[in-house]
């Protein structure tokens, strides 16, 4: 015998791509469309990431919507208002491993869940939680810049300047975004000292 289905079943989106590719851009175009069809929508992102606007998430075109600042993803779900029925989330690559099963939680909640961040680190390599994302989610959009040297789709973030930390938070001048071709990691390696 079939049960029929009480509660709303949610999903999760993930947005991902180099920087410069306007993943942010599409995360606050699907969130304007969310509340012009007026559901109730919540937004977060990472607190460290204040490059722009201390409570707004703001693509590299300064498009900008009001967002909540949240130390981690337990700090996230905890926030997050019962009668939300959509939840976006900027700079996904920045929050803790924790950020996939907090997403399956507002999921099952039935809440649609969108994120948007890089699927690649400086280095070429994964970023994680972001390729676990990508595991679970029902839909992804992989977003492509142009590249700066040779104007070829660009899937990777070049970084300009010398530094092993992982996490570099930038814009332009700090990082462009570059082609398979024209991406070249060993630029952002720390020059020996003489």
């Amino acid at each position: 015998m079939d049960v029929p289905r009480t509660q709303k079943a949610g999903w999760i989106e993930v947005i991902t791509g180099s920087m410069f590719s306007g993943k942010s851009e599409e995360l606050i175009r699907r969130l304007r469309r969310a509340q012009i069809a007026r559901q109730k929508v919540q937004i977060f992102k990472p607190t460290f990431d204040n490059r722009f606007s201390d409570h707004h998430i703001v693509s590299h075109s300064d498009m900008r919507m009001a967002s909540e600042n949240v130390a981690n993803s337990r700090a996230l779900l905890a926030q997050v208002k019962d009668d939300a029925e959509v939840v976006g989330i900027d700079e996904g690559q920045f929050f803790d491993a924790d950020l996939p099963e907090v997403c399956n939680e507002l999921a099952n909640k039935g809440k649609r869940v969108i994120v948007a961040g890089l699927d690649q680190d400086y280095l070429g390599k994964p970023f994680e939680p972001m390729p676990h994302l990508l595991a679970i989610a029902e839909y992804i959009t992989k977003t492509l810049a142009i590249c700066v040297v040779c104007g070829n789709p660009a899937n990777h973030t070049q970084r300009l300047v010398a530094s092993q930390d992982r996490v570099l938070v930038g814009a332009q001048g700090t990082y462009e975004a570059r082609c398979r071709g024209c991406f070249d990691p060993a630029l952002a390696s720390v020059p020996d000292s003489a």
